[in-house]
């Protein structure tokens, strides 16, 4: 095994962050509801000490690899024990998973490392997604097998770098990042969205958001989920998803809409219209369980707990009744019972 190929460092990128999103649990939030933080414990993300102790516990976890799969010793080895930092390992591995023949690893390497090492916001939150994804996806069995493996993850970092460009005005180069993200890991978001921390893809294949998307903190979102327009106007055309959302999969969510905190949208809606805090919108068109004047509330954040299914036994009444059929007219008609009220 050879050590890693030492790179020039490249010139700091004077990053400039934008993305004041709002705290999770706003204290001037209405109606303030009892939640957790993202993991149990309470963010320690200004803790230089807890921040190195999540990259030792990747280390450890890829040793523990190693031990049970000796034939990985050399994956391993490049991918994660030969990097010092968070930072360097993560730039390699991006470098490597989206180069191509012109645009060679060790260029994309020195452009993510100099992302990473001098803006400690993108850094932050690379950790709270990683900690979001081992703590609500019973698939992830360890921080390493996230952070080499999970492509929703991967993709979402690659993002943060792009987002980045895009706000220094490298939009050529912003743009060519989610391309390649979205050929290599499926998924595609446009560098001009705003996404905040916490953030987790669960299979991430064909999700896509669009360029004036806003994502809240701790929110959860599934497979072939579509943050887009109504058309081909531009402006400001693409939804505002709150703090602690779920997305089921399949969803679209459509317009200059607004998604409330600690809402939840049902796997396959199709939602038009805005979704206030702590409700349930499922179907298509997406409607609120118990109806528009007096919806069900959300009692937890499901973009924490991933609970799809709360409610389902309350409304899921839905009959189809059928007349018997008419000799001269063989089609029964049929009659449609409302799984909620408008």
């Amino acid at each position: 095994m050879t050590a890693c190929i030492h790179r020039c460092r490249p010139q700091v990128l004077e990053f400039e962050c934008n993305q004041n999103y709002t705290k999770f649990c706003r204290s001037d939030y209405p109606n303030q509801f009892s939640c957790k933080p993202i993991s149990n414990t309470v963010h320690k993300d200004q803790d230089q000490d807890y921040d190195d102790d999540l990259w030792l516990k990747i280390k450890d976890e890829a040793r523990s690899d190693v031990d049970q799969e000796p034939i990985l010793s050399n994956y391993y080895f490049t991918a994660i024990l030969s990097h010092s930092s968070m930072e360097s390992a993560l730039a390699d591995h991006l470098s490597i998973k989206l180069s191509t023949l012109s645009l060679p690893s060790g260029t994309l390497y020195d452009l993510f490392v100099g992302g990473l090492t001098e803006d400690q916001d993108i850094v932050r939150c690379v950790k709270d997604d990683l900690r979001a994804v081992k703590e609500r996806d019973p698939a992830c069995i360890s921080y390493v097998h996230c952070f080499l493996n999970f492509k929703g993850f991967l993709g979402c970092q690659a993002y943060r770098i792009s987002h980045k460009l895009w706000l220094q005005n490298r939009k050529i180069l912003a743009l060519l990042i989610q391309n390649r993200v979205s050929e290599v890991f499926g998924l595609d978001i446009h560098p001009g969205a705003k996404i905040g921390r916490g953030l987790m893809f669960d299979h991430a294949t064909g999700v896509v958001i669009g360029e004036t998307a806003v994502i809240g903190d701790n929110v959860s979102i599934l497979h072939n989920v579509t943050l887009g327009g109504t058309g081909k106007s531009g402006g400001d055309r693409h939804p505002k998803i709150g703090d602690g959302v779920l997305i089921g999969a399949g969803s679209c969510v459509l317009g200059n809409i607004g998604i409330g905190e600690g809402a939840k949208i049902g796997a396959g809606s199709v939602v038009l219209k805005d979704v206030p805090a702590r409700t349930t919108a499922v179907g298509n068109p997406a409607k609120l369980i118990g109806g528009k004047q007096n919806p069900v509330k959300v009692d937890k954040i499901p973009g924490l707990t991933m609970d799809h299914i709360q409610y389902v036994n309350e409304w899921c009444d839905y009959t189809i009744k059928t007349t018997p059929i008419n000799p001269l007219n063989p089609s029964p008609l049929v009659l449609h019972e409302p799984l909620f009220n408008e």
